[in-house]
């Protein structure tokens, strides 16, 4: 009877024995685990931050450039469009967008493409005539009952491209 209790006892420990390795195993890999997905995380805020700070200078994220149209007791969105189609509707010029400072080339006009409004008083835009590119900074002015007021400040016109 003796020598079943000892047998019983050396089992139970070699079983305990077995148990706590093997719980030892499974802890570890779960901690790699959890590790991983931690540097993951990391990597996906990183990430989202960058993608916030590209779109840091747009006036859908500046809520100082809203609160000057709020104080003036304006619709941004409504200004955003008023302004945009201003801008747009310079392109029908006879010579192209007057914003715009470059001769037409190759017989082709210079028109405004893209735009984005920075804030409440600049904008960046991409203009073409279908072979030359380039881009502008204008600073605008809007005026309720007119048409907004645009200023040239700065462009750049890129060379053509080699086929």
């Amino acid at each position: 009877m003796k020598n079943t209790f000892l047998y019983l006892f050396i089992l139970a420990v070699l079983f305990n024995v077995y148990q706590y390795v093997n719980s030892n195993k499974i802890l570890d890999a779960k901690e790699n685990e959890v590790t991983k997905m931690k540097e993951r995380l990391t990597v996906a805020r990183d990430s989202i931050n960058n993608a916030m700070y590209n779109d840091y200078f747009d006036i859908e994220k500046d809520q100082d450039a809203q609160d000057y149209f709020y104080n003036k007791n304006l619709d941004y969105e409504k200004v955003m469009e008023k302004v945009n189609e201003d801008l747009v509707s310079m392109n029908t010029q006879p010579k192209g967008n007057s914003l715009i400072p470059y001769e037409p080339m190759d017989g082709k006009n210079f028109v405004v493409n893209k735009a984005k409004i920075l804030n409440h008083r600049w904008i960046i835009a991409e203009f073409s005539n279908g072979d030359f590119w380039g881009q502008i900074l204008v600073k605008y002015f809007h005026n309720d009952d007119k048409p907004t007021d645009f200023e040239t400040v700065e462009t750049i016109l890129y060379e053509k491209q080699k086929k």
